[in-house]
């Protein structure tokens, strides 16, 4: 062996020992999950419920960091732009970047280029949902108004181009209804507007509105799913209505491009632990969800198949946020 091969051998060897102690070392302080969403909408929630887990796990603490705004894209933004030294872990839902990089003209980040699949965490459906004293009793008869009376069913979202946003926009397009958007900042301060009336209706992922539903402080017109939910099988499924129909939202974990490889990897594996555990898919069926376990591949591939199918729906709705 050249002199020259030996000392980049041992250049390897000593980064790759470098990179194990990290590894192993990994995490020596707070772990913080950037949610770019408010306290009480189904992307904070789902990681607070996972954030606890991994930090008995760690025997460190994960801090939630919520950074609403901008459909999500502050939070987002933060965490592209985020120290890339595994201290800092990105919630997102499935729209931000599947469907955001097409909505928004001018980004501030590249979610391709500056962040990384570390593994899916849940999914499940939305469901449309009415204040109680709506007039609107099933989905077939909202439809029915909407289709007599284009632009004046107003519906609340958890912001442009979030996946409450798109949710409507994929059954508008199914039913052949036109509708006015409302955006909010989440799904949690959309809800609230429609309990006291200011709106006609939201369709939130399930985890955020099941307990005012079984409260009945709102009224469930169906689950955008081919089947009805366990958790409220009393809601008809929208595809009883609108035969083929569902919608799912997702919520993944991933990190800033340049986190070190033996971070993502032991990440992954310590969520896929708990994935896998009973006690969290009992815990995520209660919130009408399932665990959503992946690879970072099968992420990575999860969100380019995503990202071709809201391209073509974000194109043919003339949706455009600036």
């Amino acid at each position: 062996m050249t002199r020259l091969a030996s000392r980049i051998a041992l250049f390897v060897s000593l980064f790759a020992a470098s990179l194990a102690a990290v590894a192993q070392a990994w995490p020596s302080k707070p772990v913080k999950i950037i949610v770019p969403f408010p306290a009480g909408g189904t992307t904070d929630v789902v990681a607070r419920l996972l954030g606890q887990r991994l930090g008995d796990a760690w025997g460190a603490s994960v801090v939630i960091e919520d950074r609403a705004g901008a459909g999500g894209n502050i939070g987002a933004d933060a965490a592209a732009h985020s120290p890339a030294y595994g201290y800092t872990l990105f919630m997102t839902s499935g729209s931000i970047v599947t469907a955001n990089p097409y909505m928004y003209k001018s980004l501030t980040y590249d979610a391709a280029r500056d962040l990384v699949p570390i593994t899916g965490v849940a999914i499940g459906p939305q469901v449309v949902v009415v204040n109680p004293a709506s007039p609107f009793k099933d989905l077939r008869e909202l439809i029915a108004y909407a289709k007599a009376n284009p632009k004046k069913i107003n519906f609340g979202s958890a912001g442009f181009g979030t996946q409450t946003h798109l949710a409507t926009e994929n059954f508008a397009y199914a039913a052949g209804i036109d509708m006015t958007h409302v955006p909010y900042k989440g799904e949690s301060t959309a809800l609230t507007d429609l309990m006291g009336g200011q709106i006609h209706m939201v369709t939130p992922n399930l985890t955020a509105a099941i307990n005012f539903i079984q409260q009945g402080k709102l009224r469930a017109l169906a689950v955008m799913s081919r089947e009805r939910n366990a958790q409220i099988p009393e809601v008809p499924a929208a595809a009883e209505f609108l035969p083929g129909f569902e919608n799912a939202g997702w919520f993944a974990l991933m990190a800033p491009t340049g986190t070190p490889r033996e971070v993502i990897d032991r990440v992954h594996r310590d969520t896929e632990k708990v994935l896998l555990s009973e006690d969290f898919r009992a815990t995520l069926a209660q919130q009408g969800m399932t665990p959503m376990a992946t690879t970072p591949a099968e992420l990575g591939a999860l969100i380019r198949e995503d990202s071709a199918r809201w391209a073509k729906v974000i194109r043919e709705r003339g949706l455009q946020a600036n």
